[in-house]
């Protein structure tokens, strides 16, 4: 997908309006026109970026430190007793818009509208194993 085909990008360019509730010289965020519960917030790098695994650690670092700042801002405005931030990459993860972005859900009791369903595996692994997927990982970083 070219940046021009790119909804977020058009977005950020005022092409397709939003519900902006934060813009800086790095950063976009507005409101997620599904609204999962009230408030909830997409941020966004202004540099197109599809996904985590293909992002800048300078375009990482922008987006993220601005995310408490907004994330406080939408807690000091509506209360909710708490906030899941999220992000999917890739078809696999639920990826819809290929344009790196983090949910920010405010969280507001239970039948709020958002339920994060998964299921631990915490008896699969026995505790060496966990070292061995700690060390391969380990490894690529270094």
């Amino acid at each position: 997908m070219s940046h021009d085909d790119c909804i977020f990008c058009k977005i950020i360019a005022g092409d397709i309006p939003s519900a902006k509730v934060y813009e800086d010289e790095k950063v976009y965020a507005f409101l997620d026109i599904s609204q999962v519960t009230k408030g909830h917030t997409l941020v966004i790098p202004k540099q197109h970026t599809k996904n985590i695994f293909e992002t800048p650690p300078e375009v990482a670092k922008e987006l993220f430190e601005r995310i408490p700042t907004i994330a406080n801002a939408i807690k000091n405005t509506y209360k909710p007793l708490g906030m899941n931030l999220l992000n999917n990459n890739g078809e696999a993860a639920e990826q819809s818009v290929f344009h790196l972005h983090i949910h920010l859900i405010p969280r507001y009791g239970d039948g709020d509208g958002y339920t994060p369903n998964w299921k631990t595996h915490q008896d699969d692994y026995a505790f060496d194993e966990l070292q061995q997927i700690a060390k391969e990982i380990e490894q690529a970083i270094q």
